[in-house]
């Protein structure tokens, strides 16, 4: 009897050691933007930062832009095909823009593009303008939807989401967009999973790594002014289950994906949709003689074509 208490003393400490590097790799992730929030397939919340403040969405915006315009084509109002002219004022309204030029006359489907991979303000105007007549006409819609879905904390000030002291809205505002655009207007989903697109002959490309790593993102909408800082909506599917996440404010466009990615891994982990990484064993350290030194010099040599 007294001979198995190693054995079962052993085998606690394993199964302790199993348990607190699950309990470490389960701790929510340290991440540097100011507001974010994970949301679980059943809408719960995964994660909250800040996720009631009141920001500037900046490219976020267009997420609206979207959905009015989706639910306007799928009403039959309006069609990708038909062609849209394209104002002085979208022409030149602030950068980005993809480069459309007044007077032109563009196809709703290649504005779309524009708003969702390009993030083009000039096509978000010009979308604005086609489809309400007018700008402040479209931003009356979108105040509007934002009032039907339940967006308390949310108001637009244009289409493209250019700073403007009247244009806010939170992160949890964002989420609950984000879901209610996916779901609502399937047509959107294609448009926010999209990478590029080519009009012109002109290729439009977005290059964000979390299309890839950690796989699962289906939709997404970055966003960034110098007052915002730099946004991201995030939708991303695990085992047939979506996940939503908006991160806003954070310090460089690198550093938003970086929190992006920890946060949806940590969502994926404690969802049971990933297993944690194995914990590294622990190494004693070793007693006896010193290390020995070269017999042929007292300094190592530096390895070739390090600096």
């Amino acid at each position: 009897m007294y001979a198995r208490r190693p054995l079962l003393l052993s085998l606690l400490l394993l199964v302790v050691s199993a348990s607190s590097a699950f309990a470490q790799n389960s701790r929510p992730p340290a991440l540097s933007a100011e507001a974010v929030l994970l949301l679980d397939p059943e809408g719960r919340t995964i994660f909250a930062k800040n996720a009631e403040a009141e920001r500037a969405p900046a490219s976020l915006v267009k997420l609206m832009t979207l959905y009015i315009a989706c639910e306007l084509i799928e009403a039959n109002k309006a069609d990708v095909d038909e062609l849209a002219n394209v104002s002085v004022h979208a022409a030149t309204v602030a950068k980005y823009r993809m480069g459309l030029r007044a007077g032109e006359r563009v196809p709703v489907i290649v504005l779309l593009e524009g708003v969702a991979i390009a993030s083009a303000n000039d096509a978000a105007t010009a979308l604005a303008e086609h489809l309400a007549g007018d700008e402040a006409t479209f931003v009356g819609w979108m105040n509007d939807k934002a009032h039907d879905l339940g967006l308390a904390s949310t108001r637009f000030a244009n289409p493209h989401g250019l700073p403007d002291p009247g244009q806010h809205s939170t992160a949890r505002d964002l989420a609950m967009l984000t879901a209610r655009l996916l779901a609502d207007h399937p047509m959107s989903r294609p448009l926010l999973g999209g990478q590029t697109f080519i009009y012109n002959g002109r290729v439009y490309a977005r290059h964000i790594p979390l299309f890839s790593d950690p796989g699962g993102v289906q939709a997404l909408k970055t966003g960034f002014t110098n007052e915002a800082g730099y946004n991201l909506a995030v939708s991303a599917w695990r085992n047939d289950r979506q996940f939503l996440m908006i991160v806003m404010g954070a310090r460089t466009r690198a550093l938003s994906f970086l929190d992006a990615k920890r946060l949806l891994r940590y969502g994926f982990l404690e969802s049971g949709l990933e297993t944690p990484p194995e914990p590294k064993p622990r190494v004693a350290p070793r007693r006896g003689l010193p290390p020995r030194r070269s017999a042929t010099s007292s300094a190592a040599a530096p390895a070739a074509g390090l600096r």
